[in-house]
């Protein structure tokens, strides 16, 4: 599904947008500025004189009095429930035997073991095969023997977006990749490959 990068005024993402959001944001004034060629074009009523009413929206778009969204996008970006954004983060390594595994060979990996009081977040999770995690066990990793090959971090806003995307357009790629610190894990990685799709268009 086609979806529309939806920044703050200060230009930091904030959510996903459907074609239909992004095209009432437009109609109704609220976008500040935006980038890229539209890809998304509605066609509403006709007026007395039969001109048809058309809304287009870019690729990204930036939303006008979002003061809010912008102190929101601060934050560091859930976890979540589901292993997807830490598997991706970690690019479905293993971080202790170093070796490359399928989403079902995956497991959420607790630093300091959550038995132990170790908490749910980004800094003390990483992926690991399940042997792995067996080996492991309650322990720490020094505890177990078993150093980590790469340690944990919490993705900054783009790196989510980049993360939790699909089928993101060329135009939201390139702006979000540009802006990623140099110790991300995504740089060069297959989540930022050049097989994006392009700016295809959406007419309804």
């Amino acid at each position: 599904m086609l979806l529309i990068l939806g920044l703050d005024i200060a230009g930091q993402p904030f959510r996903w947008l459907t074609p239909q959001e992004a095209v009432s944001y437009n109609a109704t004034g609220k976008v500040a500025w935006s980038i890229g060629e539209p890809v998304v074009v509605f066609h509403g009523g006709y007026n007395r004189r039969g001109e048809q009413s058309i809304v287009e929206s870019a690729p990204i778009i930036a939303i006008a009095r979002s003061d809010v969204m912008a102190a929101r996008s601060h934050a560091y970006p859930p976890l979540g429930e589901r292993n997807e954004l830490l598997f991706r983060r970690d690019r479905h390594l293993c971080a202790y035997c170093g070796q490359i595994f399928g989403r079902e060979r995956l497991t959420r990996d607790h630093i300091l073991p959550r038995s132990r009081k170790g908490t749910d977040i980004w800094t003390n999770v990483v992926a690991a095969c399940r042997n792995c995690n067996h080996r492991k066990g309650a322990r720490t990793p020094e505890e177990a023997r078993m150093p980590l090959l790469c340690l944990p971090y919490a993705p900054c806003r783009y790196e989510h977006f980049l993360l939790s995307g699909r089928n993101i357009l060329a135009d939201q790629m390139e702006y979000l990749t540009a802006m990623l610190p140099a110790h991300s894990r995504l740089v060069g990685s297959e989540v930022c490959s050049a097989d994006t799709p392009g700016t295809g268009q959406l007419i309804t």
